[in-house]
């Protein structure tokens, strides 16, 4: 990996250096020429996030660079900005198309499943993606368009699940979202989503319980993701009626499978020691896959720089530290190819394993019987 480097606070905010972390609003036309042109043109959105990103990582090559992680929130305007903006473009954009798609004639079935599979790629890499971003920070009003993002892909609870568990239990079986060694993406996806749905609501219900309030209790958050989804589906069905849900629904299906794809790739194989008593060592640099590949940092606003997410939480996302492969695991490739890579099980370990293998040996020599870490099922938080 290449040496590591710090950006003065006053080049951080510089317009220009913002400027890549808004390639999310290409996505926007791909997704209108499809609906107008139909055809091949369907297919750009998946081609172009999956594919194009991957493409342009190889010719860029990897980002070193560290932002000063003392900048002033001031001078990440133009940063910010983009997270905010995005619940309304993918709000008009949604439901724009789903109004217009049923009502085009030039349209076939076929073209339309395929274009609303494209977007619930977007909705899920970039949508969730951004309220992973809003719902981190202090301030109500991002919380709340994170949760409006994430009620569009009827995922609510990931809220829930994300910040009370996934952030405490990573890297141990008491976390659903870290994917064990050996466990294919479709045994995981299945498992999480099941798993995920109860330990959020398990989450909320001990923390109400502390408080002396039962889980029907006004404060719980699962009343205002109710509220915040049947919204959504209500809005749906009045633009397109039973065709408009239909396709909201799939695409909320993909965005989630979208989802849990990254999940599964951040932390694939990746345990943290158990230290005896039910206790495990802190969380550390090590316990999440990075990558340094610039365009797709550029399209997933930094979630590559995965381990220190899980240092700062609340950190800013221009404001992610990357680290030397000494500190941090680094995979070949960044987050989108890798989920491609992860659809196909067999190549996914011809890949990945020996990784996992190599992460044992430099950080945990002493460790000679992983078999108890290697369990695919997952008790549930108490």
């Amino acid at each position: 990996m290449q040496e590591l480097h710090t950006i003065p606070a006053k080049e951080v905010a510089r317009w220009w250096r913002a400027l890549p972390f808004w390639a999310s609003l290409a996505l926007v036309p791909l997704a209108w020429l499809g609906a107008t042109q139909g055809g091949w043109a369907v297919i750009l959105l998946p081609v172009v996030t999956w594919y194009l990103f991957a493409a342009i990582d190889a010719a860029l090559g990897l980002d070193t660079g560290n932002a000063d992680p003392e900048t002033p929130e001031a001078h990440l305007a133009w940063y910010t900005a983009v997270t905010r903006l995005w619940p309304a473009v993918q709000a008009v954009t949604l439901f724009g198309l789903l109004w217009y798609v049923p009502r085009a004639a030039h349209l076939g079935t076929l073209e339309t499943v395929v274009l609303f599979f494209g977007v619930g790629v977007m909705t899920g890499t970039i949508g969730i993606n951004y309220a992973h971003e809003l719902m981190h920070q202090r301030n109500r009003a991002e919380r709340w368009l994170g949760d409006i993002l994430l009620a569009m892909v009827l995922y609510s609870h990931f809220r829930s699940e994300h910040l009370l568990v996934h952030h405490r239990y990573v890297g141990t079986p008491r976390d659903p979202v870290t994917a064990r060694y050996n466990e294919g993406f479709h045994r995981f996806f299945p498992r999480v989503l099941r798993q995920s749905a109860v330990s959020s609501f398990a989450a909320e219900r001990t923390m109400l319980a502390r408080r002396g309030k039962p889980w029907w209790a006004p404060e719980n958050p699962f009343w205002r993701y109710a509220a915040l989804q049947a919204a959504m589906l209500g809005l749906a069905a009045a633009l397109a009626g039973w065709v408009g849900l239909a396709l909201f629904v799939w695409q909320a299906v993909v965005a989630v499978w979208q989802l849990e794809l990254v999940n599964y790739v951040e932390h694939y194989g990746l345990t943290r020691k158990h230290l005896g008593d039910g206790k495990y060592e802190h969380v550390k640099p090590r316990h999440s896959w990075n990558a340094a590949h610039r365009a797709t940092n550029w399209l997933l606003i930094n979630l590559q720089r995965h381990s220190d997410h899980h240092y700062k939480p609340d950190r800013r996302f221009p404001l992610l530290q990357t680290y030397a492969e000494e500190e941090a695991p680094q995979l070949p490739y960044g987050y989108t190819l890798m989920g491609v890579i992860a659809l196909i099980p067999p190549l996914w370990k011809r890949v990945m394993n020996p990784r996992v293998k190599a992460w044992r040996r430099r950080f945990y020599p002493e460790i000679e019987d992983w078999r108890p870490y290697n369990k695919a099922t997952t008790p549930l938080p108490r």
